[in-house]
């Protein structure tokens, strides 16, 4: 009798386990990779004080995700930002049938709801894919593509310099020439966040994703892959060093393989004060 206590106890706990993994293996590919989080900073800063941006990026659009792009969307039209900047990766792999259509893609991004001050640079996997095509199809919808340059544009009545920079590995990057005629306050986009430690001192806040948070976060472990040459100390979130800011986002999609766990997908809401 106690023996068939055992085998029955043994029985329901090999069943728990197992519904534990399927429960935490559908959490993974098919939940987490699908939810919008909206992450909110405050940042001190009497030069930008006043404006409000939603940053995003990392998409990686499969051929199936239009409605995902449009809920995107949405959310970041929910916020009511004064500016949109984008740090690219739009396309999933580097095959065209493996994304959705970049055309499609920049014409949905032109409803977002904030006139002329959309922004964004490419990404390494565009740039894989077809930068020339990504840049015309965004730029043919009303999105400022900067590639080593800067624009200077007046948000929520300050003159504020937007600088973009090449993608670190597969464009060609120049800092210098980027902020060849940017004026304090500056706001940097940049793919990758590696470019950090060379950010001069008058740059107000880098933005930059690329490293998706890591995609799997363990307890106690962090993130278990993070493609940065400084491993995962910019992996995601708010950084300041010697007076310089930057924020990473987690990215909006997935690359390699479409799983996340403990790092939710996430558009970036920034208040200056």
């Amino acid at each position: 009798m106690s023996n068939s206590k055992s085998k029955k106890k043994n029985f329901f706990r090999k069943r728990n386990i197992i519904a534990l993994i399927l429960i935490a293996l559908m959490w993974c590919f098919t939940i987490e990779p699908n939810v919008v989080t909206v992450t909110k900073y405050k940042i001190k800063d009497e030069s930008l004080r006043g404006i409000k941006v939603v940053f995003a990026g990392d998409f990686h659009l499969k051929p199936y995700q239009e409605k995902r792009l449009n809920y995107i969307i949405d959310k970041i039209n929910a916020q009511n930002p004064d500016a949109v900047f984008l740090i690219g990766d739009y396309v999933n792999m580097h095959q065209e049938d493996m994304s959705y259509p970049i055309e499609e893609t920049a014409a949905a991004l032109a409803s977002i709801r904030v006139k002329d001050h959309v922004y964004t640079v490419l990404g390494n996997h565009d740039y894989y894919s077809d930068g020339k095509k990504i840049k015309k199809a965004l730029e043919n919808a009303g999105i400022i593509v900067l590639e080593n340059r800067c624009r200077r544009a007046t948000i929520n009545g300050k003159t504020v310099s937007i600088v973009g920079i090449e993608d670190l590995t597969t464009g060609f990057p120049n800092l210098k020439r980027a902020m060849r005629f940017a004026t304090k306050p500056m706001i940097l986009l940049s793919h990758q966040p590696d470019i950090f430690p060379m950010v001069p001192e008058e740059v107000n806040l880098t933005l930059a994703g690329h490293l998706h948070g890591g995609q799997v976060v363990l307890p106690f472990v962090g993130a278990l892959v993070v493609p940065s040459k400084y491993g995962n100390k910019y992996a995601s979130g708010y950084f300041e060093e010697d007076g310089r800011k930057m924020i990473v986002t987690k990215g909006l999609g997935t690359s390699i393989l479409p799983i996340r766990l403990n790092c939710p997908p996430e558009i970036v809401v920034i208040e200056f004060e």
